[in-house]
């Protein structure tokens, strides 16, 4: 950890592979973040907007270059972590070791047609494969394992990583990717595959094609994360604990509970119901969640989640976790959860007994992304839970 006094911000995935771009000097003429109508940007949490510099950190607290307020960048160290990082290499090292060679980006496995077209390029081959945050069809990691695998059967090919991140337009994309390949290539011919499309496994290599398996699971097999969002007494729990428990009597997958008031004590214990300790608890639920979808877990997630901004953190999570997200808004309405009132919350709540309470004092943000949608108003537990089995991607 630095002992910098400087205050410090982790940018996002997107914001890390930019930054590693542009200390590489791999998004020239870009040289900077926030360039009038550049897409590389980063933003800054609004307490550090005004700071005359920022020291932008990795997610462990590295510090890797320090942010001027005009969005310039001066490098610290480099990234020192993560999965074939000997293949993250810089332009001019690539341009210094592999000039004359044929440049060819790469954001999916290769197949058996395209390795058989590659073959004839006798001058040696460099596979660029694009692995930035939300760029390659696999993983980054399976795509670099492929493409190793595919460098194995070419005359004299070689890999290098270039963390070229998706930034939401597939122009700009475009027009970016041109770019970055361009500076790694420094003049040498660049050699542009077709654009991916579905293949099956007789398509690959057998050694590309388990890698692909692998990390492509059929939906009986994919981590999935089952997110309950609703108000409180609108029976979300109730239905989260009666899904786990069929999962569980099915004896195929394992399956992980994270209720909003069992997470509160084990997960949670001393935040407070303010607004920024909620959206702080339901982030650590969708941490954990994200890191049981990426081993192939369930996890079943059930607090009162209200706003969206939110719940769109935990499914970014989840998904890039390589996890399925599938959102159930619980939609029992307020008058019907206030009349079960249970455990008298809501009779607390207007009589001001509980500040910040959903529904009444709080706001809660109804998904217009969920899923599915549930009202359990006069219907029983097994008559509401078969609207979210249906969509579910496995037999219970």
């Amino acid at each position: 950890m630095s002992t910098s006094p400087l205050p410090q911000h982790c940018p996002d995935a997107r914001e890390l592979d930019d930054l590693e771009l542009l200390l590489s000097g791999a998004l020239a003429p870009i040289d900077r973040f926030n360039e009038p109508g550049s897409p590389v940007t980063l933003t800054l949490p609004p307490e550090l907007a005004e700071a005359p510099e920022v020291e932008l950190v990795d997610p462990e607290g590295l510090p890797l270059a320090r942010l001027a307020p005009d969005g310039a960048v001066t490098a610290l160290t480099h990234v020192q972590y993560g999965p074939f990082r000997r293949l993250h290499l810089t332009p001019d090292q690539v341009r210094q070791e592999c000039a004359g060679r044929t440049f060819v980006p790469v954001v999916d496995a290769l197949t058996v047609d395209e390795l058989d077209r590659l073959a004839g390029h006798s001058e040696g081959l460099v596979l660029l494969a694009l692995v930035g945050a939300g760029t390659p069809e696999l993983s980054p990691v399976a795509l670099l394992r492929a493409t190793l695998v595919a460098a194995a059967r070419l005359p004299d090919a070689r890999v290098v990583a270039v963390p070229l991140a998706a930034h939401g337009d597939a122009e700009i994309d475009h027009d970016l990717g041109v770019r970055v390949v361009a500076n790694y290539a420094g003049g040498d011919p660049v050699l542009a595959l077709t654009s991916p499309i579905e293949h099956d496994s007789q398509s690959y290599d057998p050694q590309i094609a388990a890698i692909v398996d692998r990390d492509r699971p059929e939906p009986d097999e994919q981590g999935l994360v089952l997110f309950f969002t609703g108000l409180s007494g609108s029976g979300k729990s109730t239905l989260a604990r009666a899904l786990m428990d069929q999962i569980l009597e099915q004896g195929r997958r394992t399956v992980t509970s994270l209720d909003g008031d069992v997470v509160r004590r084990n997960l949670s214990a001393g935040l407070t119901f303010s607004r920024e300790d909620r959206e702080t608890n339901i982030r650590r639920i969708g941490w954990v969640a994200a890191e049981i979808a990426r081993h192939g877990g369930i996890a079943i997630c059930s607090p009162i989640a209200p706003f969206a901004q939110t719940r769109e953190q935990v499914r970014g999570m989840v998904e890039a976790a390589g996890g399925a997200f599938f959102l159930v808004h619980v939609a029992t309405p307020l008058e019907e959860c206030e009349r079960r009132d249970r455990k008298g919350l809501y009779a607390k709540a207007r009589a001001g007994e509980i500040p910040e309470f959903t529904g009444i004092s709080s706001p809660y943000e109804e998904p217009t992304d969920a899923t599915v949608r549930v009202d359990t108003t006069g219907r029983t537990i097994a008559e509401a839970l078969a609207d979210v089995v249906d969509v579910l991607p496995f037999d219970i």
